[in-house]
């Protein structure tokens, strides 16, 4: 028995030994997949491990466990360490669980965990397995622990050529990290091509680096083609997130509704994006005040957005907000800053302007304008000076004759009540008013439920003032006929006294009286005619005429008013005819219309009555007719066929009562078509036509003068160049003819001159004169004057000084070289610009 005791105890602990393993390759068995992740022995905690790719293994996973309580495994895969961790053995292992609760699939992941010793163990043991297996030569996945501890040179893999087995390969590696900055950061083992890394890096500063492997012989052989190699740095969670702002300002309406919206803040991580070391989480950790909590914020987009529609200016104008971001989606481990919100809250008009009182007293003088009488006041909690709180007066009764207004004080919001009007105490000695007030800005919707107004009233008491007569009405009318008798009364203008409400003691005197017409009276105001008075005289308007009165009392205070005179009308006019020539176009018409005006009123005017009147010509009655058209015309016509002519038509007209007056009417019978074609053109058919030149012959004696003055004009400056020897001229110059010359060429026997009008010969003879002188203008510089005479022609030419002697058709004559004296040119033109003249007349007429 005591025998078998110790084979039962090997027994049971060979038994659990075989379950353990049996329970192990179940295990194995069982995962999805199996992943290795190196580490320091030593890990601390909330310290990040490494990351797995969890969606390899189970796409729809919502529940992840793991089943070692001192590791947390997050959504991307993040394994994190929950406590400090020392790794007593090589390996340590656990078990990632994914479960999908919708459909109750579970799968599970196998995480190994090797520290670095293990590593360095395995390293002569892998050798001597590769020079017996053969290897690729082709890029191999690597990476780097950010901030990686150590302990340094890391190893981080081998590099290893098939050459290897036929050649001594020498490895060697090039790029950022090797030759190039960061330098000396990685190198690899000439002979073994293991890679190692020698202090930590910072992943915001390199997030991977890009390396050339090289595997050489001795000699300098290449065997292989250089290989890539892609070493990337693994991010740690050792940045912060930081907000862009250090306080943020954000303004929000009072009265706001719920979800209002405030503003958003934003913050950074320089972390690896999409990664759990970049989901930031916001939220608020602090208000001040403190009660009610009025905002919210949304975790992950940083909006603030209002909770509560108590916010009220008037109570609390600015909060603040402590706001804190923080990575990890805001795991309790994740880092995290924190910043200041000050919201400030803007005001609306939901406060009334309410009176300080209900009523008021206030007092005037009478006739007294432009004086501030009263200032009212109001409450307003709205912010001061913005149009929330300034005040918008109204006066709503009482003020029906516009005596007064009310304005704002911009200052202090006061309402001050003026007088613009004055006031009169014996119409009125008190005046009560209604006054509102509202704001300048409307009212939020929540005030507008509410009474929108609020009132108050004021008495205006008017005190009485001595202020002497009073001109009312300012116009004062009276009725006199025109043309009364000569120092005739009649009333006048009347002032009173409003305190006596009497017009004694009262002295008028007259201001304004244009025609002198009439006297006004001290005492009594009454008028006397002295001058004749007429209706229809000039400035006379509607009949009325006007004279300005003024009215004072005993001590000088005075009024002015207006005395309007109706004149009335009296038949003291005949109607007549104010246009006395009309023109009857015989071929076309054979009358003329009539007609005639009365200055009188109407009661003594139309209907009239036309006659020709008898006179000397007993022929009137015989040549014209007369036929009425209206109450006011009538139309004239002739008879018998009269000739061309203008003939003197007297014509009576009188009115409904008899009232005549005769006009000598000028009628013209006159062969046209209108009136215009006889008063404008000359035609002796109207039997007293007069001699008119038309344009054209107006402008041909104009032109015959001007060239007449520069003929004399020309003479008289050559005469005065001349010398004094006598010319003889021919017998024959007064038969001569004044022609003009166009010739422009003066020949090839040109000589000139710098004198005047001199000529000279050329050779012993010349031409000779051949024409009578005249003066013919040319454009430009030259001008020529011609004497002709059978064939020949004397051309002198003034352009520049030359003269020329030329032969117009043939004849020679002998010309003498001594000038022309003036007086011989003056005789020879004068005969002949007579006759030129009378010509230019003969012309002119036809």
């Amino acid at each position: 028995m005591a025998a078998a005791r110790p084979t039962s105890s090997g027994s049971g602990a060979l038994c659990r030994l075989v379950l353990l393993t049996l329970t192990i390759l179940i295990f194995a068995c069982d995962a999805c997949k199996k992943v290795t992740l190196r580490v320091p022995s030593k890990l601390d905690a909330e310290k990040f491990v490494g990351r797995v790719n969890l969606k390899e293994c189970f796409k729809s996973a919502n529940l992840i466990r793991s089943s070692d309580p001192d590791f947390q495994i997050l959504e991307d895969g993040s394994v994190y360490t929950k406590n400090a961790i020392l790794l007593s053995s090589e390996k340590r292992n656990f078990t990632i669980l994914l479960s999908n609760t919708e459909n109750q699939e579970e799968k599970k992941m196998v995480v190994l965990l090797e520290h670095q010793t293990k590593v360095l163990k395995k390293r002569h043991s892998k050798e001597k397995v590769l020079r017996r297996a053969k290897r690729r030569w082709a890029p191999i996945p690597c990476s780097v622990l950010e901030n990686s501890l150590g302990p340094f040179p890391l190893f981080l893999q081998q590099i290893q050529s098939d050459t290897a087995q036929n050649y001594t390969i020498y490895y060697s590696i090039r790029g950022p990290g090797v030759d190039r900055e960061p330098k000396n950061l990685f190198y690899v083992e000439r002979d073994t091509g293991n890679l190692y890394c020698t202090r930590p890096v910072d992943r915001e500063e390199y997030e991977s680096f890009e390396l050339i492997a090289f595997a050489t012989t001795p000699d300098g052989y290449t065997p292989e083609l250089p290989l890539p190699l892609v070493i990337k740095i693994e991010d740690e969670n050792d940045n912060y997130p930081i907000f862009t702002e250090t306080t943020y300002m954000f303004t929000v309406s009072e009265n706001s509704r719920v979800g209002s919206t405030v503003g958003q803040v934003c913050a950074t991580d320089k972390d690896e994006p999409d990664t759990m070391h970049t989901r930031l989480r916001y939220s608020i950790i602090q208000q001040l005040p403190a009660s009610p909590t009025l905002f919210s914020m949304h975790p992950t987009t940083g909006m603030i957005t209002t909770s509560s529609s108590q916010l009220d200016r008037e109570l609390v104008d600015r909060y603040q907000l402590k706001i804190k971001v923080q990575d990890m989606d805001g795991q309790y481990f994740g880092l995290q800053t924190t910043s200041t919100c000050i919201i400030d809250i803007k005001d609306v008009n939901d406060n009334l302007p309410t009176f300080t009182r209900s009523s008021y007293v206030a007092s005037v003088e009478e006739n007294t304008v432009d004086v501030e009488i009263l200032r009212v006041t109001v409450e307003d909690k709205d912010l001061i000076n913005t149009a929330n709180w300034r005040a918008n007066y109204t006066i709503l009764k009482g003020n029906e004759n516009g005596n007064f207004k009310i304005v704002t004080d911009l200052k202090t919001n006061e309402g001050i009540l003026c007088v613009v009007k004055p006031l009169n105490y014996e119409e009125r000695q008190q005046v009560n008013l209604q006054i509102g007030v509202v704001n300048e800005a409307p009212y939020s919707n929540e005030a507008s439920s509410r009474s929108a107004m609020s009132t108050a009233t004021i008495t205006v008491n008017v005190q009485n003032q001595d202020e002497g007569p009073e001109c009312s009405p300012a116009l004062q009318t009276v009725r006199i006929k025109e043309n009364t008798q000569l120092r005739t009364p009649s009333n006048g203008y009347k002032a009173y006294d409003p305190e006596a409400r009497s017009s004694r003691g009262i002295k008028y005197r007259k201001l304004n009286d244009p025609k002198q017409w009439v006297t006004v009276d001290e005492n009594s105001g009454s008028i006397t005619v002295i001058k004749s008075l007429d209706r229809e005289a000039e400035n006379i308007r509607n009949g009325i005429y006007n004279i300005t009165v003024v009215a004072s009392d005993e001590d000088g205070r005075s009024c002015t008013g207006t005395l309007g005179i109706i004149l009335e009308d009296v038949n003291d006019n005949g109607p007549s005819i104010p246009k006395q020539q009309v023109i009857i176009c015989k071929p076309v018409t054979s009358s003329a219309e009539i007609v005639a005006v009365d200055p009188d009123e109407p009661i003594n005017g139309p209907p009239f009555h036309f006659t020709l009147e008898s006179t000397s010509d007993s022929d009137v009655q015989r040549r014209w007719i007369l036929t009425g058209i209206n109450d006011t015309a009538t139309r004239l016509s002739y008879q018998n066929d009269l000739p061309f002519g203008t003939y003197t038509v007297p014509i009576r007209v009188a009115d409904r009562l008899g009232q005549s007056h005769i006009t000598p009417l000028t009628v013209i019978l006159c062969d046209c078509i209108i009136e215009n074609d006889c008063t404008s053109r000359v035609s002796p058919r109207t039997g007293n036509g007069e001699v008119k030149l038309g344009t054209w012959a107006i402008l041909a004696i104009l032109l015959g003068i001007a060239l007449l003055f520069c003929i004399l004009f020309t003479l008289v400056c050559g005469a005065s160049r001349a010398t004094k020897q006598p010319k003889v001229f021919p017998d024959d110059l007064a038969q001569q003819n004044l022609i003009v010359s166009n010739t422009e060429a003066p020949g090839d026997d040109k000589v000139y001159s710098t004198n005047g009008f001199t000529t000279h010969t050329v050779g012993s003879s010349a031409q000779g004169i051949c024409g009578t002188m005249g003066s013919g203008v040319k454009t430009g510089r030259q001008e020529n004057i011609e004497l002709v005479k059978g064939h020949q022609t004397l051309e002198l030419d003034r352009g520049d000084g030359q003269r020329t002697l030329d032969s117009c058709r043939g004849g020679h004559v002998e010309v003498d070289n001594r000038q022309y004296a003036y007086t011989e040119w003056r005789n020879f033109t004068q005969s002949h610009l007579g006759e030129e003249s009378i010509r230019g007349q003969t012309l002119t007429k036809n």
